[in-house]
């Protein structure tokens, strides 16, 4: 099946919106219910379900550092690598754009005190941790999440079919460890969409969560090729 890049497009756009609707929806409208351990799973089931939903015309990035990743490892064209990551930040902008408007809707909810879902360091950091700490953490979680999104997609592994669930469940497992220490970015349209609209430190410490998960998504396809060559 031949599917067009402005299909691709659409196709990402969504699946970025749905990521970063449900995910930080979750931290914003339900965190009080569910805790860290809820939105850990809100992330990954949603892209569990983005999986199926959106793979068979895309490939489901929904994350530039994957689709950097993929490209360093010439597994998608640099025309698309463009476009995926246009619509994954657009994606994501909408989707703050509405949770925002969503959550206004509740008279104790304001964005200054609650936030947006946006991911920080140092003050911003659920537990504190230093610029550093959230550095190197978000280096080491995408790198990890790329060598799960590698393998679990090669034409090598003779379980692809359920490679949608080991990356979603590999995202929750990074969440659940990575949450306190700066809310977990690995995906810098996940974190490009809350802080427009935060600003302040969201804002200033926004390269970390575009940094980080780059470069970690290029040591993720480098670790894979070593014991992948194909």
């Amino acid at each position: 099946m031949t599917v067009a890049l402005s299909q691709k497009f659409i196709a990402e756009c969504f699946g970025t919106f749905v990521l970063v609707f449900m995910g930080t929806g979750a931290a914003v409208i339900a965190g009080a219910h569910v805790g860290f351990l809820g939105i850990a799973f809100a992330f990954g089931l949603s892209v569990v379900a983005m999986a199926y939903a959106v793979g068979h015309i895309s490939g489901c990035h929904l994350n530039p550092a994957i689709t950097i990743s993929l490209w360093s490892t010439g597994k998608i064209s640099a025309k698309d690598t463009g476009a995926y990551i246009v619509a994954q930040i657009l994606g994501a902008i909408i989707a703050s754009a509405l949770l925002y408007f969503i959550a206004q809707g509740n008279p104790d909810y304001s964005l200054a005190a609650n936030g947006l879902g946006a991911d920080g360091v140092e003050d911003g950091s659920p537990d504190h941790y230093s610029l550093i700490s959230g550095l190197v953490a978000e280096i080491v979680f995408t790198a990890l999440f790329l060598v799960v999104v590698h393998g679990s997609t090669s034409k090598n592994n003779a379980n692809g079919k359920f490679a949608g669930l080991a990356i979603g469940l590999s995202l929750t497992l990074i969440h659940i460890v990575g949450i306190p220490i700066t809310g977990v970015s690995v995906n810098p349209a996940r974190s490009i969409g809350p802080a427009i609209f935060v600003g302040g430190e969201a804002l200033s410490h926004l390269w970390v969560f575009i940094v980080g998960p780059i470069v970690g998504g290029l040591l993720g396809g480098g670790i894979w090729k070593l014991y992948d060559k194909n």
